[in-house]
């Protein structure tokens, strides 16, 4: 059976870099695009326009591939404005096709994606996003994580490819050039001293 997996999550918890990742493997149709490009508008996804209007997916070519993904932020800019995705029509016109549709859920530290959202778009949605996606909790949704991704890389990868049983080149050459940069860098800054660090230090000592 033909499976198309959604990639989706709050604005701003990595949908273009997991969009890259899964754009990786070549009997797999995703979003390539981003693979010469650093960031292109989500209006631009190959999906878009189905995701605007689930109807059309009828008329989609499903003919070339075995594997579809499909990459969507909650909310998404529509025209300029914040839109919650389609989610049930989107499934429905999938499934009515006869195509298993089965959803990514991609996730990254709040308190960054809170800070990314207010600087973007001038306030947090993620909340939002939240209570959209616990409705999909009955399609027993996976979960990605952005910062085990950056921290385990292919190891992580080989491990997704056989939760997702999804097709993921873990060890294509460039997952690397795709990780270069920790987006989360620029949100840090160094902690001088926490009061709980004294307690650390005196428990890793022998008592004396």
């Amino acid at each position: 059976m033909k499976k198309l997996l959604v990639l989706t999550g709050p604005q701003g918890s990595g949908n273009h870099m997991w969009s890259k990742i899964f754009a990786l493997y070549p009997k797999a149709f995703g979003w390539r695009a981003l693979l010469d490009e650093y960031w292109i508008g989500h209006d631009q996804e190959p999906f878009a326009e189905y995701w605007a209007d689930p109807d059309k997916l009828k008329d989609f070519d499903w003919s070339r591939y075995d594997y579809f993904v499909t990459s969507i932020s909650v909310p998404y800019m529509n025209n300029g404005e914040a839109t919650i995705p389609k989610f049930k029509e989107f499934i429905r016109a999938v499934e009515d096709l006869g195509i298993k549709i089965e959803f990514a859920i991609i996730g990254r530290d709040q308190n960054i994606v809170k800070m990314q959202e207010t600087r973007v778009r001038g306030e947090p949605t993620v909340d939002t996003a939240v209570a959209e996606l616990k409705k999909l909790s009955g399609r027993m949704p996976h979960f990605l994580s952005y910062e085990l991704l950056q921290l385990y890389r292919r190891a992580y990868l080989i491990q997704l490819n056989n939760i997702l049983k999804f097709p993921v080149a873990h060890n294509d050459s460039r997952i690397d050039e795709i990780l270069k940069e920790d987006a989360n860098t620029k949100y840090f800054q160094p902690v001088e001293h926490y009061w709980v660090d004294d307690l650390a230090q005196h428990t890793s000592r022998k008592w004396q």
